[in-house]
């Protein structure tokens, strides 16, 4: 499967949230590249389906159900690379969910509580297995899945916006904090993209389609390897100087 031009070859990868959406495409694109992949989510069946489709076309691929607000499954997974691999190079820490569309004062606990479990607790969980790791292998790369929200704001999504915002804060001090030990940590910012729930969102309201992708100078939704292909250069050696940035993969939404 590795194609003839393979940045990320022989690495040794993790991506969360790896059975839909962002995840699953990233999996393509890490395999076409070269990398040896570790596919974490909650969704064990997807996983199954997926790691063999991309072992039968030559990757190498494995898995693990995983739910990564808990912190024995990111430690897990973690384990699972080193153990089958014997080290751990990249990760790309995609795992998160959203909420339904709700005024601030009007957001449960138990919504905002299940927001920054996953989209918060998640990543600082997996930063913190992953770099563990990484210092016993020379170092690595860890890009971050924030969003838009988490560069600017928008109205009742308060929870979601905050959890985003904080994916940036934790990429920013794990950057700094281990730029001395070879460890690279980036985050990307996706705009709209398309996913399940993406696309249920859309089914549910029909005319916020259009809205939405009027929302981004290129007018338009992003087609998941789109931002998949943004994570896979940042796990890459092509991105060897880069590391506590926030990169929009947003059609120019956050240029307006």
């Amino acid at each position: 499967m590795p194609d003839g031009d393979a940045p990320l070859g022989g690495k040794v990868v993790v991506i969360t949230g790896a059975s839909s959406g962002i995840g699953a495409a990233a999996a393509e694109v890490f395999a076409r590249q070269g990398a040896r992949l570790v596919l974490a989510a909650r969704r064990g069946e997807r996983l199954r389906e997926l790691a063999g489709r991309l072992v039968d076309e030559g990757a190498t691929a494995s898995y693990v159900v995983a739910d990564v607000s808990r912190t024995e499954d990111a430690r897990a997974m973690v384990e699972h690379a080193m153990s089958r691999y014997g080290r751990l190079d990249a990760a790309f820490n995609n795992a998160g969910v959203g909420i339904e569309r709700t005024p601030l004062h009007l957001i449960d606990d138990d919504s905002y509580e299940h927001v920054m479990a996953t989209n918060v607790r998640g990543v600082w969980n997996c930063l913190r297995h992953e770099i563990a790791a990484m210092l016993t292998c020379g170092g690595g790369a860890i890009v971050n899945t924030s969003s838009v929200g988490g560069l600017v704001a928008s109205s009742t999504a308060a929870p979601y916006i905050a959890s985003k915002h904080a994916v940036i804060g934790l990429t920013k001090a794990a950057a700094v904090e281990y730029a001395g030990h070879n460890i690279r940590v980036n985050a990307i910012a996706p705009g709209l993209a398309r996913s399940e729930l993406v696309d249920a969102w859309f089914t549910r309201h029909p005319q916020a389609e259009q809205k939405a992708c009027r929302s981004a100078p290129q007018a338009r939704a992003a087609d998941p390897r789109e931002v998949a292909e943004a994570a896979a250069w940042l796990c890459s050696d092509r991105a060897s100087f880069v590391t506590g940035a926030t990169v929009p993969v947003d059609g120019g939404r956050t240029a307006w």
